[in-house]
């Protein structure tokens, strides 16, 4: 296993512990997962595109996967095949396809940077907040000293044009899409029920 994964595994496993202590759940809780991949845990397919290869661990390590239901927005096919007991659904997570209250609680790991600016972030919290009345929404830490992203020391810490210019030397522009938060920026998208628990590597928004 590359280090990279190792403490991307490492970093889940806290996640999900604090998701269990935190959200209590039991077989009969219903979860929308908001953000999967479609790869399987493990794939090789996911490091072979840059990634990471724990992605979708939520759904591999969850006690009652039955009970989850996936989002993401890719076709599926693949996710559906590796777990074929979780019903898959593609869809825009600031624009969710579900009826108010559908679940018992929102889960999502590390998405909320990815959906654009800060009113794109208020909408996804706001929609997560719409289909169920308990979340569990993490993002990367920003005052971490590597960005998670690119694995990039410091460069995220720069004033954004030289950030950005650093992520074309480094060829990873996509990185400059994304809104990394500090605990502030996320504690200023929730409505001020949430518990930000800082995880180190991750901050955890927890509702409910």
């Amino acid at each position: 296993m590359r280090l990279a994964d190792a403490i991307s595994l490492r970093s889940r496993r806290r996640k999900l512990a604090l998701f269990l202590e935190t959200m209590r759940p039991t077989a009969e809780t219903t979860v929308l997962d908001i953000g999967v991949d479609d790869f399987g845990f493990g794939e090789l397919g996911a490091t072979e595109h840059g990634s990471c290869g724990t992605l979708n661990f939520f759904e591999q390590a969850y006690p009652w996967p039955h009970r989850i239901t996936a989002l993401g927005q890719h076709e599926g096919a693949t996710f559906s095949e590796r777990y074929p007991s979780i019903p898959y659904v593609r869809g825009n997570a600031t624009e969710l396809p579900f009826e108010d209250s559908s679940f018992d609680v929102v889960h999502s790991n590390a998405v909320i940077e990815h959906v654009g600016g800060v009113d794109a972030q208020r909408r996804f919290v706001a929609e997560a907040l719409r289909v169920a009345p308990r979340a569990f929404i993490t993002t990367p830490n920003r005052w971490f000293p590597i960005e998670v992203h690119t694995r990039l020391p410091l460069v995220h810490w720069l004033p954004q044009p030289l950030a950005h210019r650093a992520y074309d030397l480094a060829r990873k522009p996509w990185a400059k899409e994304n809104r990394l938060l500090r605990r502030g920026d996320l504690e200023e998208l929730f409505p001020g029920n949430a518990r930000i628990v800082n995880l180190g590597l991750t901050l955890a928004a927890i509702v409910g």
